[in-house]
């Protein structure tokens, strides 16, 4: 058979690739920007003018959390290479999945958006009649999917965070260490934390315990390489992403012990001594310090809560805890736990080098 015929050859042609990388990586990834350009900065435009009492704040941050689904939707499409038709025909499939899905429709529109995108560049430019065929087929096929899909989805997804709120709640030591372990390994892995914190809505002591994790490793790589990487290095990996150091990790996966070490001792203290609790959008939980989104998450959190009367007030307790679980304990922990590791010689000069 000639090359380029036959379904491989046409699922070449169409840019369709199945693979863990394209829908677990890129996808995932995007989704978690349309999430920021949408839910979260939204809902911090949005504290923000209940704070200055500027009603047209509070509006423009009503309007950009009313397009979350879209902006989730239309991230995935670019993510997977959709051309023009089909990434503004995935606008609708958006908002579908993401109201038929409830508290946990991000994931369904994860789900929704990359059925429908695909099927969408399949049909694209096949017909003569492309401007109708390719935005039908893409918005049916993804609407469809949603009603049939998405309220499961998103209740599956909202069992799954709604479980680990409950264990938290139950066992804060343990799933203080569990949680902020694995949201902070996800975070330096190159997939989104906060696309997975949004999508499965977690929220509450549990998504306390993920700020600490996500914040251990960034603030952690951080000072531990400050030798290596000096300011930039700080600023880069600090308020940016440690999933810079990804590289090196692969390197050496030694590197990545001392920050894990620090997320296990933060975690149990955001849960236990703290209580520090993510009460403001749920992708703020897996984001810590990048942009200090994490930060905010928890000040929008506390703000809603004194609104519904759940919180008295803000403390300084609440301020202590938040700037020792955040920067100082992420700080101090990781450095030391480092110390051994470079004294044996599982971490060596140059190992937590950053090409900036």
């Amino acid at each position: 058979m000639a090359e380029g015929n036959g379904l491989a050859g046409f699922l070449k042609r169409k840019n369709i690739l199945f693979s863990a990388k394209r829908y677990g990586i890129d996808a995932l990834g995007a989704m978690a920007q349309g999430l920021f350009a949408s839910l979260l900065i939204g809902t911090i435009i949005s504290t923000l003018g209940e704070q200055l009492h500027w009603q047209v704040l509070i509006d423009i941050g009503a309007f950009a959390k009313a397009a979350t689904g879209p902006a989730m939707a239309a991230s995935i499409g670019l993510a997977l290479l959709s051309p023009p038709l089909v990434l503004f025909s995935l606008v609708a499939v958006g908002s579908a999945a993401n109201s038929l899905g409830g508290a946990g429709g991000p994931l369904a529109v994860f789900f929704a958006a990359i059925v429908a995108s695909e099927l969408g560049k399949a049909v694209s430019k096949e017909t003569k009649i492309d401007i109708i065929v390719t935005p039908a087929v893409t918005i049916t096929a993804g609407v469809l999917f949603s009603m049939a899909f998405a309220p499961g989805i998103g209740a599956a997804a909202s069992a799954v965070g709604s479980a680990v709120m409950w264990a938290t709640e139950l066992q804060p030591f343990l799933m203080g260490i569990a949680v902020a372990v694995i949201v902070g390994v996800a975070l330096t892995l190159p997939i989104s934390s906060a696309a997975i914190c949004a999508a499965l809505s977690l929220t509450g002591l549990a998504g306390g315990a993920a700020v600490a994790g996500c914040c251990a490793q960034m603030v952690g790589f951080a000072v531990m390489s400050f030798k290596e990487n000096r300011w930039g290095g700080l600023f880069a990996q600090g308020i940016g992403t440690s999933m810079l150091q990804m590289g090196n990790i692969v390197k050496n996966p030694r590197i990545w012990i001392a920050p894990t070490l620090a997320a296990a001792v933060t975690g149990p203290i955001a849960t236990c001594i703290f209580k520090l609790q993510m009460n403001g959008a749920a992708i703020a939980s897996g984001m810590g310090t990048c942009g200090f989104v994490g930060q905010i998450g928890v000040y929008t959190g506390w703000i809603n809560d004194i609104s519904q009367g759940l919180k008295a007030g803000i403390t300084a307790f609440d301020w202590i805890g938040l700037v020792l679980i955040c920067f100082l304990l992420p700080a101090v922990l990781t450095p030391l736990f480092a110390m051994p590791l470079r004294k044996i010689g599982w971490i060596k000069p140059g190992d937590l080098k950053l090409d900036l």
